[in-house]
């Protein structure tokens, strides 16, 4: 054993760590944007129906401040996802140029996504206090499909790099006779796109509402922070269950279509039923696990619903087409770190659901809040989790059982690699500390401009209307009356009170 991971570490050149660190960078750090790009553009036009629908002025002003965030947050995803389409061709030259014309499609139909977006962004922010309500709105409407048309292009690159199909290998090994629909539809779409699409949705709506649970807690119990908060957490916890569904089949998926990742999500060593589940634990070269607990037969019954079910162990294949026992180890702990943050995610929708269901208003623990302000963390850490188990399972293979990692990595010098990266990581604090400054400044503006607005009517907080309406300027009010709060810009945040 130990002569054969001598023999992999020397056949491994040198530039493959710098190359796999500098990506998986650039990737996690591209990847905090992606829930926000993907799912915030659903979240910001069910805040703007809601308000054309109920005549409410506080939920248009929210659409119109979520849809600033949008575009700034498009803004900087447009400059990380730049990076990591030149990385592709840089880093792994093998990769893009033997298999590109095979999975290259999905590249291209996320680079049509992500300019119909840009374009779509300009039109709706354009559009506010420039056109009529509906009209704006429904503009907006195509929003949300750019947005799965995106996810759709990377989605089915990255499910034909797990389970490659489409194509045959001439006598020299090159892919031929392409068949597009194949190499785009391959067995690990369906459930890889629809987990990712609804992790989004989940991911975006607790983080926005996280914004709003921090409010609450610090005292602004207005109408403003109400329904910034109950909108995005109630399409958070809608999701939330169905996710779990999703996870478990995609799971199982894996362990019919990818039995070695599986093994490696499991940490399973040898072929066989009955196959005891561990929560976390680690797995050493050997085979042995030390650590974490130990559930009797429940793999098993995970993988197949019954304790007789065969699970393929990480032996069953060579030391060479595997994940390392420290690679298994990463992934089996990425996964759980995911499935415990979803299934406490899970325990919160449930929470929320009981109270809505049982006394139809919002809970008021402070226990809940303190739990929703953390949710949009806990959901950004297993995406994350997700990806690391996706990739670090798939190990040692780029394309799967087609391409080894070594074979498509650059030649290009392990020292000029470990600069790029250092210059990326400057790079990207630069940007992120740029994005954070810009929200604080757009979270200061529109806090002073509800503090210059009138206060609260009658003692109700959830009526302190502003100057202006997103569609234009309030209507002129009559000496001595008081302002209508329908007529409103929104902020109903008292003074001193306002949020992002």
């Amino acid at each position: 054993m130990h002569t054969t991971l001598h023999l992999l570490a020397a056949d491994a050149p040198a530039q493959l760590l710098p190359a796999r660190e500098l990506m998986a960078f650039t990737l996690a750090s591209h990847i905090i944007l992606v829930p926000m790009g993907v799912a915030l553009p659903f979240i910001t036009l069910v805040m703007h129906y809601r308000g054309l629908r109920k005549n409410d002025a506080t939920a248009l002003l929210l659409a119109r401040r979520w849809s600033a965030v949008m575009a700034v947050q498009f803004a900087i995803g447009v400059v990380t996802g730049t990076v990591l389409s030149f990385e592709f061709g840089l880093l792994w030259p093998g990769l893009m140029g033997k298999w590109g014309d095979v999975f290259g499609i999905g590249f291209g139909v996320e680079a049509w996504a992500f300019f119909l977006e840009a374009v779509l962004i300009a039109i709706y922010l354009y559009g506010w206090r420039r056109l009529k309500p509906r009209t704006h709105f429904l503009l907006g409407l195509p929003l949300p499909a750019t947005a799965l048309l995106g996810a759709f292009g990377i989605l089915a690159a990255n499910s034909w790099m797990n389970t490659p199909q489409g194509f045959t290998l001439d006598s020299q090994g090159n892919p031929v006779d392409v068949n597009v629909w194949k190499a785009i539809f391959t067995p690990m779409f369906g459930p890889q796109y629809w987990h990712f699409v609804v992790a989004m949705l989940v991911t975006a709506g607790y983080v926005v509402a996280g914004v709003y649970a921090v409010g609450w807690l610090r005292g602004r119990r207005d109408h403003y922070h109400r329904i910034g908060f109950a909108v995005p957490f109630t399409i958070a916890a809608v999701a939330t269950p169905v996710q779990f569904v999703l996870g478990d089949s995609i799971a199982r998926q894996v362990f019919q279509k990818q039995p070695v990742k599986f093994a490696a999500m499991e940490i399973v060593w040898e072929t066989d039923t009955h196959v005891p589940e561990y929560l976390f634990g680690r797995l050493h070269p050997d085979g042995t696990v030390s650590g974490g607990i130990k559930i009797p037969q429940l793999d098993s019954i995970l993988a197949g619903f019954s304790p007789d079910t065969k699970v393929t162990g990480l032996a069953s294949v060579p030391a060479s087409d595997r994940p390392n026992a420290t690679q298994a180890t990463i992934a089996h702990w990425a996964f759980d770190i995911m499935v415990g943050i979803g299934s406490v995610l899970l325990l919160l929708a449930l929470w929320y659901g009981l109270v809505w269901w049982r006394k139809r208003r919002l809970p008021r623990s402070k226990w809940f809040y303190r739990s929703a302000a953390c949710a949009g963390v806990g959901s950004v850490v297993a995406v994350e989790c997700g990806w690391i188990t996706t990739e670090v399972g798939r190990q040692p293979w780029i394309v799967y059982q087609n391409m080894r990692v070594a074979e498509a990595v650059t030649s290009t010098r392990s020292t000029t690699l470990w600069i790029m990266f250092g210059l990326v990581v400057v790079l990207y604090v630069c940007i992120f500390g740029a994005f954070l400054m810009v929200l604080l400044k757009m979270r200061d503006r529109w806090r002073l401009a509800d503090e210059q607005t009138d206060g609260p009517m009658d003692g109700r907080p959830e009526e302190a209307p502003e100057a202006v309406t997103p569609y234009g300027p309030r209507p002129p009010v009559p000496a001595g009356d008081a302002p209508s709060p329908a007529s409103g810009d929104g902020g109903s945040t008292p003074p001193g009170a306002g949020g992002t």
